[in-house]
């Protein structure tokens, strides 16, 4: 039996434009866009539909698993907390970013991520979720034991992207070593002393393990179709280095220098959603909307709050000149799905998943009221 859904009365945001009328749903896809339509459907007042929001980068799980400091959350619990969360965020496809390789200052352990990517997968046979749910490794390269967590993932299908990443102090996000201290120093609580032999590990094992885990994560990622993406570029040598590795998404460049490059290059350039809402990075770094206003920004990610990627979107849209609604909610559909090559969604177009967004704007900010994910409403 066929299932439709008509939902009339709606702002519909297109790829480049917003129409008012009515969009018919059908066995999960769209079956019809009917632009200035006044039939018969569930009645959106005039709201805005947009398509389902894509996250390629949340670290919002982990917290949900170890709340507290070794506190350990049912894993499968923790996986339906966070799926609520970012469903009624509007995200309708969400690759959850899990750590590969611990420094210093993780609570987790491999084991314990290996638990969350199960209870994950466990998850979608079952068909617990509400959002759709794949895999993105941050893997730390400089870390002793990355090559031994990455192996964890061998033959894990919803693996869709790897990040490489090097958090040690000098280094692309830290190259300021006062603001490495600020962030790392307060949280391990380390006298100077302790702090100062903490730095000077880390560096060593950068050196030591960084160049080598590029390369064996980045040639395993191109055999098995995983997309690569660089973490935290601060130059042109840093992307260069990139491009010969197969990076295809930049994320969270520093600067805008390396941003530029990027986008030269052809690549991705993912930005963070709060980083827009805040106006300014909370390391210190390039601002998010710099780069927008500069056409230098291709992808928002919500990073660690899930509900700044639809407030993102709208505010580009409403507050930065020169780039429009659809623009700016293709920086959180259309570009995110495409990078990972997604291309089943991500934008209202007969055919494509009904993955579909109904929201109103209150004193500038967007109310999430109804969530479909392939036609079925799932918040």
């Amino acid at each position: 039996m066929t299932a439709e859904t008509v939902l009339s009365n709606a702002r519909i945001v297109l790829a480049d434009e917003i129409v008012e009328g009515s969009l018919v749903l059908r066995d999960g896809f769209i079956a019809g866009i009917d632009a200035g339509s006044s039939r018969t459907g569930e009645d959106m007042g005039g709201d805005y539909v947009i398509p389902g929001l894509v996250e390629l980068h949340t670290d919002h799980l982990e917290g949900h698993y170890a709340p507290r400091p070794k506190v350990r959350w049912n894993p499968i619990a923790a996986v339906l907390a966070h799926d609520a969360q970012v469903a009624t965020a509007g995200i309708t496809t969400v690759l959850d970013a899990l750590r590969v390789g611990m420094d210093e200052d993780a609570d987790l352990t491999s084991a314990d991520i290996r638990k969350l990517a199960d209870a994950i997968e466990d998850s979608v046979r079952q068909d617990r979720l509400r959002a759709d749910h794949f895999l993105h490794l941050r893997c730390e390269v400089s870390a002793p034991d990355c090559l031994q967590a990455f192996a964890n993932f061998d033959a894990d299908e919803r693996v869709k992207l790897a990040s490489l990443m090097d958090h040690a102090p000098g280094q692309r996000q830290f190259v300021n070593l006062e603001t490495y201290a600020y962030y790392y120093q307060r949280k391990l609580k380390l006298t100077d002393r302790d702090f100062k032999l903490f730095c000077e590990k880390r560096m060593a094992e950068s050196a030591r393990n960084s160049a080598p885990n590029r390369a064996v994560i980045s040639a395993a990622c191109h055999e098995r179709g995983i997309v690569l993406a660089s973490h935290d570029d601060a130059t042109s040598g840093h992307v260069d280095e990139a491009i010969e590795q197969g990076v295809r998404v930049a994320e969270f460049p520093t600067t805008e220098e390396a941003a530029r490059a990027s986008k030269a290059a052809g690549l991705g350039v993912l930005m963070g959603a709060p980083n827009v809402m805040r106006g300014a990075s909370h390391s210190g770094n390039v601002s998010a909307r710099t780069l927008a206003s500069d056409g230098l920004l291709d992808i928002l990610s919500s990073d660690y709050i899930p509900f700044s990627l639809i407030q993102s979107a709208f505010f580009l849209g409403d507050m930065v000149e020169g780039i429009s609604l659809p623009q700016a909610v293709a920086m959180v559909s259309k570009n995110p799905a495409e990078a990972v090559g997604l291309d089943d969604r991500g934008i209202i177009e007969q055919g494509r998943r009904a993955d579909l967004v109904r929201v109103r704007v209150d004193d500038h900010v967007p109310v999430v009221r109804t969530v479909w994910r392939q036609g079925r409403r799932v918040a």
